[in-house]
C-alpha cells in the first residue's frame, strides 16, 4: 500500500488486485471465474454472482484471512438458481 499526497493510505495498489483475482481464479476451494476486482475509492470492489450466501461468505472470509486490513466491498450477488428437484433426461 502506498501513501496519498496527504499521507493518508492510499488503498490497495494493482499488486493486491492481481493477487486477489488470482487467488479467487486459480485457487482450487474457490475456482470463481466470475468475480472481478477493481479498486475502488481506497478499496477492492468484487463484482459477480454466485451460488450462494454462504459460498459469497466463504470468498470473502478467505479474502480477508490472506490479505488483512485491506478494505473490500462486496457487490457479489446471489444467481439465485434454484438446485433441480429432478433428473433431466437428454436424448
Amino acid at each position: 500500500m502506498t501513501l496519498a499526497g496527504d499521507g493518508a493510505p492510499a488503498g490497495p495498489d494493482e499488486y493486491v488486485e492481481a493477487e486477489i483475482q488470482h487467488l479467487l481464479t486459480e485457487t482450487p476451494q474457490v475456482a470463481e471465474q466470475g468475480i472481478t476486482v477493481a479498486r475502488l475509492e481506497g478499496a477492492l470492489m468484487l463484482q459477480g454472482q454466485v451460488e450462494s450466501a454462504q459460498r459469497r461468505e466463504e470468498i470473502l472470509t478467505l479474502i480477508a484471512e490472506r490479505f488483512p486490513g485491506t478494505p473490500v466491498v462486496s457487490g457479489i450477488g446471489i444467481t439465485g438458481a434454484p438446485a433441480p428437484t429432478e433428473a433431466e433426461e437428454l436424448s
